[in-house]
């Protein structure tokens, strides 16, 4: 109910513009971090979106408020906490995941899908999209949203390239200590790289986790080129199933070299 009414308000300042993002987290974040209850993540986060669109449809159809769910009951609104209809209708609903339970759910009710930056060309194409696909009516893809945040290594001089290579190994290492998403790595045969990544991080060795990641792993994660020839791969790998994107950059990246990329992207795209 909180998020609704900010999302709608949000919603309205932005002139229709808004784009919710939705993700569920990993458990231990949850539980440990926010110190909230954990459970059956995808069906919750299902009928999270579906509870959204009932609040909504309160609002702006005049529909009663009658939603009774597993983990979700919301069955009362007085005409004082009613905003009344948005004249820019209801915000579009991404959801982030990497899983292929959480990505079928937001084939089924969410407006678009998140990529988590903790993915390749290949468990897009032979994971994500087919269970985007078994959520959508008819498998039927056509319309919908698939933001990408790609990882990028770039640079203009050699000092610079090293520097985003590092950040880069990094952040792939940090992610790959994550074994929710040791999936990502078993589709590639790097089943035991998840492994010996968790056992670093449970060290709190996080620097050194970013030496054990090599070159073929690197790649396959992220774009490594001049800045020059950034955009034509992006394009290569993922210009026909991404519709927006976001560069992950995990270091410090000179702005011209960011929009000079961004420039080639729209060229080419």
């Amino acid at each position: 109910m909180s998020l609704a009414a900010q999302a709608n308000d949000l919603q309205l300042l932005s002139r229709g513009r808004l784009l919710l993002g939705l993700g569920s987290q990993i458990r231990a974040h949850i539980t440990r971090r926010f110190s909230m209850p954990w459970s059956h993540p995808a069906p919750r986060m299902r009928e999270y979106i579906l509870a959204l669109r009932a609040i909504w449809g309160c609002w702006y159809d005049g529909t009663k408020l009658d939603f009774r769910g597993d983990f979700y009951t919301h069955t009362l609104m007085t005409p004082f906490f009613n905003p009344g209809p948005n004249p820019h209708g209801a915000p579009k609903v991404l959801l982030a995941g990497v899983g292929d339970h959480m990505t079928a759910v937001a084939g089924e009710v969410a407006d678009g899908f998140l990529c988590h930056g903790f993915t390749t060309e290949r468990y897009l194409r032979e994971v994500t999209v087919p269970a985007l696909a078994r959520g959508r009516p008819g498998g039927d893809l056509a319309g919908y949203e698939i933001s990408g945040t790609p990882f990028v290594a770039t640079g203009r001089t050699e000092p610079e390239l090293e520097d985003a290579i590092r950040g880069v190994r990094e952040q792939i290492a940090f992610y790959g200590s994550t074994p929710a998403y040791r999936g990502v790595l078993e589709l590639h045969g790097w089943g035991e790289l998840s492994d010996e990544l968790h056992r670093l991080s449970l060290q709190g060795r996080w620097k050194d986790m970013g030496t054990v990641i090599d070159e073929d792993v690197l790649r396959a994660f992220a774009v490594v080129a001049e800045p020059g020839a950034v955009a034509d791969q992006l394009l290569r790998r993922y210009g026909d199933v991404m519709t927006r994107m976001t560069l992950y950059t995990p270091y410090d990246l000179d702005p011209e070299v960011t929009a000079q990329i961004v420039g080639d992207l729209r060229a080419g795209n």
